[in-house]
């Protein structure tokens, strides 16, 4: 039996089509297959309203293998005075290298989005106070 012709996956999402709605693009990967480069799949993702709640982080660790990434997302309390900060794991992903790679290229495009709308909204003509305001959280 020979197997099926490798396929990529292309993430459409709302956020995509419409620049305003939260989220961006998602992680594009190509060519869909060898007989129809062209192509493209769209992934249909249904969530439970559990899980569309998402949950809340403050708090990143990733660490990696030779064989994979790992994020772990955790909510922590920055209050305490104390050296221990308490906090607790609110989920833990493992990612391959490649969709590693996919998925900082989709970050970086959507913070580069993000910086430029809130750049926009700052300028004295809309109502912002001071141009250099925006970058001075960083």
């Amino acid at each position: 039996m020979r197997p099926p012709p490798a396929r990529s996956l292309v993430l459409h999402r709302e956020a995509e089509r419409d620049p305003d709605a939260i989220g961006g693009t998602g992680c594009d990967t190509s060519p869909v297959n060898d007989e129809n480069p062209g192509a493209e799949r769209h992934i249909n993702i249904h969530l439970s309203p559990e899980i569309m709640g998402g949950v809340y982080a403050n708090f990143a660790n990733v660490s990696h293998s030779d064989y994979e990434f790992t994020i772990t997302f955790a909510r922590v309390d920055h209050e305490v005075e104390s050296e221990e900060v308490p906090g607790v794991v609110v989920t833990r992903v493992n990612l391959s290298p490649r969709f590693m790679r996919e998925l900082i290229d989709a970050m970086e495009d959507n913070y580069s989005k993000w910086r430029t709308r809130e750049g926009i909204k700052n300028l004295p003509e809309y109502g912002g106070t001071e141009a250099g305001d925006a970058d001075a959280d960083e």
